[in-house]
């Protein structure tokens, strides 16, 4: 993939995602979460500046001068207005006061849950290929009040019918991947709800192991949207999850 491909992806899935938190109270992002550091930073430029950014560092609405390769870097934990330790945010989130976090896995199932332990090799009976683990996954999907997946990846090994090994699940709000959004039905399985303007229908569901019906495109990015990711991320550090 060129690097123009990876900017028009990332641009799409950042405001994508952005856009989700116009009405967020506070918003909650992990560690490699190179997307979702630039869709809440955009949220509060544009369209939610009382959003509060909570983080793994520790810096309540912190303000970085550049965008770090990591979502750990000392620069999102350099300038905010308060600190929270990681452990008073798993407390408000079994408080129910989480409102939404950002959460990714290996593998998505139509359920909306998620894949990030191990893929069992089952005539073996023994672990296949070992993933990087939940961390502190299964605390916060079952207990914020809305939850945003995303994914950069999306065939039918990322987005299957069912995980065979569910590292967590819960309160779903949207998945976002790099070919489209999608939603969940009541509280059963997901429905697609748009295609990404550079992609199709066929190509979605080629790309999906499990049934989906025609949507409507994905909202593009406006020009004001990409001038100010363009203005802040110049170097395109923002493609780092397509390297």
């Amino acid at each position: 993939m060129d690097r123009e491909k990876k900017l028009l992806i990332a641009n799409t899935m950042i405001v994508t995602m952005a856009r989700l938190l116009k009405d967020a109270q506070n918003v909650f992002m992990g560690v490699a979460s190179n997307l979702p550091f630039f869709a809440i930073w955009l949220a509060k430029k544009l369209y939610n500046p009382g959003l509060i950014w909570l983080n793994i560092p520790g810096r309540v609405n912190p303000e970085p001068s550049f965008p770090p390769l990591s979502t750990v870097h000392y620069e999102i934990a350099r300038e905010g207005s308060a600190s929270l330790t990681l452990a008073e945010i798993f407390d408000m989130s079994a408080r129910g006061e989480l409102d939404v976090a950002f959460l990714s896995g290996v593998q998505i199932d139509k359920y909306g849950n998620f894949n990030l332990s191990f893929l069992p090799d089952e005539v073996k009976g023994r672990v296949k290929i070992q993933f990087t683990g939940g961390a502190g996954s299964a605390l916060i999907y079952p207990n914020s009040r809305r939850v945003i997946l995303w994914r950069t990846k999306h065939d039918k090994r990322t987005l299957v019918e069912r995980c065979p090994v569910v590292t967590a699940g819960g309160n779903l709000y949207r998945v976002v991947t790099s070919l489209a959004v999608f939603k969940r039905e009541g509280k059963e399985r997901l429905v697609l709800e748009s295609i990404h303007p550079y992609s199709s229908y066929k190509e979605v569901a080629e790309n999906t192991a499990f049934p989906i019906h025609p949507a409507p495109f994905t909202p593009p990015p406006t020009p004001e949207e990409i001038a100010l990711l363009q203005e802040f991320d110049p170097e395109g550090v923002r493609v780092v999850e397509f390297d």
